[in-house]
């Protein structure tokens, strides 16, 4: 019996080519795109200082990383953090680079799905890289080198076209969290109750969470992107990352607008059941009542074993003054809206 190890079967190799969305070689001197170059090439285009390179990545390897580690000199805690993603936002320094860490959102068969983007800043070079879901930034790539002159002003530029470019993807997002709470408040009001309806409240509530996590976070980037840091942010490309903050506290406020509609909307649609639920229990005692009162008459007059209902004619103003109460029962509880 051959109890030797069975061999570990190899897993296919990771196309490179499949996670290099984008590496190209800019010159800021013109702003123009001088080509695309490979990963082995970036420290050669470097050596001259009139050009910068940027680099769009997806879910690369850790390898892949490393390679770019060897080439722009990044810090091992920045490539550590931007393999792991799951990290929160935020901007840290790292010598005369910069690392940022900013949620995307992408809606994908009707659900809205968050990611992460990894963003190194150098004085030559801007990398990003994407994971989970995110769209591709070659239409911001696209923008900026329709711009020549304000790419020219180098590797910030293309930072602020990113960042404007994730914020904008926001905005949709927002507008079809409103349409669905519209919709939401409708079903509140119906005269059956939906229990869906409340599913359907809490779980856009804990979406309008996350996105506020998401953005809310950005604010403070943003801030120290105009404020910090001019040794690798230009004067000239502050005033952008200011639009870019002011779009971003709009979708702040907007995202903390539905969460106290939708923190409301609960509230009415429990009371509204509660005052349905209350409705029915009124309705159901006004019924008792008017059962209660001819079995009372009933089982009371009933004992009289002495002088018989049926040997007389009082069994006749017997049942007249049974209908007599039970229709005076009647008009007061019709005129009290419990019937």
């Amino acid at each position: 019996m051959n109890l030797a190890p069975s061999p570990t079967p190899s897993l296919p190799p990771v196309d490179p080519h499949a996670m290099v969305v984008n590496c190209v070689a800019y010159s800021t001197e013109t702003g123009q795109r001088l080509r695309d170059i490979t990963i082995a090439e970036i420290s050669e285009v470097l050596k001259d200082k009139n050009n910068f390179v940027w680099v769009g990545l997806h879910e690369p390897d850790e390898s892949l990383l490393e390679r770019l580690q060897e080439e722009f000199d990044l810090h091992e805690l920045a490539v550590e953090d931007a393999h792991a993603a799951h990290q929160r936002p935020k901007i840290e320094v790292y010598g005369d680079s910069l690392f940022i860490v900013v949620h995307t959102a992408q809606a994908v068969g009707g659900k809205i799905e968050f990611g992460e983007t990894h963003i190194f800043l150098g004085r030559n070079y801007l990398v990003t890289v994407r994971h989970g879901a995110s769209l591709s930034y070659q239409p911001a790539r696209r923008s900026c080198e329709q711009s020549p002159e304000l790419l020219a002003l180098g590797p910030s530029y293309g930072l602020y076209a990113v960042l404007d470019f994730i914020v904008d993807n926001f905005l949709p997002i927002v507008r079809e969290f409103r349409s669905e709470l519209q919709e939401l408040e409708q079903d509140i009001f119906e005269d059956t109750f939906k229990r869906d309806t409340i599913r359907n409240l809490y779980e856009l509530k804990k979406e309008l969470v996350t996105l506020r996590l998401a953005v809310a976070p950005l604010q403070d980037i943003l801030n120290q992107l105009m404020r910090f840091h001019p040794s690798l942010i230009r004067d000239d490309v502050r005033l952008y990352f200011r639009d870019v903050s002011d779009h971003a506290a709009r979708i702040n406020e907007a995202t903390d607008t539905m969460r106290e509609m939708l923190t409301a909307a609960m509230s009415v649609n429990m009371s509204l059941v509660t005052v349905a639920q209350n409705e029915v229990v009124k309705r159901l005692a006004g019924w008792a009542a008017l059962l209660a009162a001819p079995t009372l008459l009933a089982s009371w007059y009933g004992m009289n074993f002495k002088n018989m209902p049926e040997l007389d004619n009082g069994y006749h103003y017997f049942i007249a003054a049974t209908i007599a109460i039970i229709g005076g029962l009647f008009f007061v509880l019709r005129r009290a809206k419990w019937l």
